[in-house]
């Protein structure tokens, strides 16, 4: 059809309209489109290169296939009043009359036909026959069409099965003519006009614009080609093949060829454009969602980092206590006056326990021990939240899915990261073990300030290691008085030993505060770091599934929107 000479227009009109079918072709590939749909696109493009396709469609009974045979004057299909087209037939030239079957179960017939030289026609099964497979056949013949003639009965016109199968063809973007068959039952010219007037009024509601109607007689037009020429006038086919004849002429089928696959182009664009759409949108949610999670996780740091430092303070006022409590020792311990207690070391370390030491491991032991527990409760809370909001996720995920008909894997891929995220949270939330958590970072804490504060690694807690760093303590204390007691120029030295007993505690016992806290601030970042990493580390294929599947929607929703903008320019010019 389209290899003839074409001006440099209408060679342009082709060039662009093969590039947009490719382009919607590479597209429509990415979108893991159906299999019929991307059969549709292929087969539009290969049209290009055909004879111009009538289709001829309709209701069994409305006689379609009398239709066909009155239009060519030649009896090559079959006629009845039960369906007699049980599959698709193709009507086109041959020098001799042939038959034959293809692999997809079309009837080809052969004819040597004026009419059939530039245009092929194809009778199709009844869109209501009670053989589905014969329904199925139509509709995925339709989008193959150049032009479609919709056969009406004038006996039952327009009917339901009618209106809705039209609707069908007027998505994929096809030039349509309504017939309106077996208009010599009527006796009076005012039955027909009314059946007219209801045919144009429901098929221009439907449509949107009025299509052209032929009243005509199939039986009529019979007759008067083969011996009873006074029938053509009743029947009505005189408008009609003067149509065929003139209307479509070279130019008018080549505007037609190529609005063909543009209508498919357009419909098939329009369709996954709002695939796209819906996809964007809901893919906006969950990425919304993945959001409200990273922010939770924010929050929960910003809120354990508070409450960390809440609790480390405690933690700093027991030592700080612990440091006066020292001072004062040193006040009322380093005197003349206890001169002879000074020479008793081991009774001044006991003293120095007592009074400066006293309950100070126990509570930062408690403290430290109510700092795991609070931190594991927290990793434990977070755990939930992230929890409840997947099972929500999931839920809303199921009623989206039953309000839309997706297409391809998108939506099984979705529910399945979405349920194995959520199964694994749900995991963690049941055999989270408070106990193990809070041993673990514990045990961690101990060894850790054990390296730090240069204490025993076998130390039972926290507790024992203050303990021993705080007899360590005591033990210089005494050293420092022996000295002062000791030295040469004897109790007029001992308000320097004070002062340099002061120094020593302040010194010792700031560098095992700042030891404590920057061990257990490290340990807990540690710990905090870990859950953080296990929440992001569960929810991550699904988190990685829905930025990758919103780039890509997004990326077709822009391709698509391009080619139904080309596709529009290339159907204005083509049908100017």
């Amino acid at each position: 059809m389209l290899t003839r000479v074409l001006g440099d227009a209408a060679q342009r009109q082709l060039a662009d309209t093969r590039a947009v079918l490719a382009d919607l072709r590479e597209t429509l590939a990415l979108a893991s489109v159906t299999d019929t749909d991307a059969k549709t696109v292929a087969v539009a493009a290969s049209q290009l290169d055909d004879v111009f396709l009538l289709v001829v469609v309709g209701e069994f009974n409305a006689g379609k296939s009398a239709f066909v045979n009155a239009l060519i004057g030649e009896r090559l299909l079959d006629e009845g009043v039960t369906p007699t087209t049980s599959r698709i037939h193709l009507l086109r030239y041959g020098d001799q009359p042939s038959t034959e079957v293809t692999s997809s179960g079309v009837r080809g017939v052969a004819a040597p036909l004026e009419l059939l030289r530039d245009i092929h026609i194809v009778d199709t099964p009844g869109t209501n026959a009670i053989i589905r497979e014969h329904e199925q056949l139509t509709t995925d013949f339709v989008p193959r069409s150049d032009l479609v003639l919709f056969v009406t009965s004038a006996d039952r016109p327009f009917t339901e099965t009618e209106r809705a199968f039209l609707e069908t063809i007027r998505d994929w973007g096809k030039k349509i003519l309504l017939v309106v068959n077996k208009v010599d039952i009527f006796e009076q010219p005012q039955q027909l006009d009314e059946v007219l007037t209801f045919v144009r009024d429901a098929a221009t509601r439907l449509l949107g614009v009025t299509p052209e109607i032929f009243p005509v007689s199939a039986r009529l037009a019979w007759r008067a080609k083969h011996g009873e020429p006074s029938a053509w006038l009743a029947s009505g086919f005189e408008p009609l093949e003067r149509y065929v004849r003139e209307t479509l002429d070279d130019d008018s089928r080549f505007r037609l060829k190529l609005a063909n696959p543009l209508g498919v182009a357009d419909a098939l664009a329009r369709r996954y454009h709002a695939v796209a759409d819906e996809r964007v949108s809901l893919l906006a949610d969950d990425v919304h969602g993945l959001g409200d999670v990273e922010r939770q996780l924010a929050l929960y740091r910003e809120d354990l980092g508070r409450g960390f430092e809440l609790r480390m303070t405690a933690i700093e006022k027991v030592l700080l206590e612990m440091e006066a409590r020292g001072h004062q020792y040193f006040e009322d311990t380093l005197r003349i006056a206890r001169v002879f207690d000074l020479m008793n070391g081991a009774r001044i370390q006991r003293e120095f326990e007592d009074r400066v030491v006293a309950d100070a491991p126990q509570q930062v032991e408690r403290r430290v021990t109510d700092l795991i527990d609070w931190l594991v409760e927290q990793d434990f809370a977070q755990w939930q939240a992230v929890t409840e909001r997947l099972a929500a996720k999931q839920r809303d995920h199921g009623e989206r899915v039953v309000k839309s008909a997706e297409i391809g894997s998108f939506s099984a891929d979705r529910a399945r990261l979405l349920g194995s995220v959520g199964r694994e949270a749900q995991r963690v939330v049941d055999t989270y073990d408070r106990r193990r958590e809070s041993q673990a970072i514990a045990d961690s804490a101990r060894v850790a300030v054990a390296a730090t504060a240069a204490a025993g690694a076998g130390a039972v807690g926290v507790g024992a290691i203050v303990t021993a760093a705080a007899t360590t303590a005591a033990a210089d204390v005494t050293g420092i008085v022996m000295a002062g007691v000791l030295a040469a120029v004897g109790f007029l030295i001992l308000p320097a030993r004070r002062r340099q007993a002061r120094t020593d505690l302040r010194t010792k016992m700031t560098d095992l505060r700042e030891r404590l806290v920057s061990a257990l601030r490290g340990e807990f970042e540690r710990a905090q770091e870990r859950s953080g990493h296990r929440l992001t580390d569960a929810i991550a294929p699904y988190a990685r599934f829905v930025r990758a599947e919103q780039t890509r929607w997004v990326d077709l929703q822009t391709r698509l929107s391009g080619i139904r903008s080309r596709v529009a320019a290339l159907l204005a010019a083509v049908q100017t």
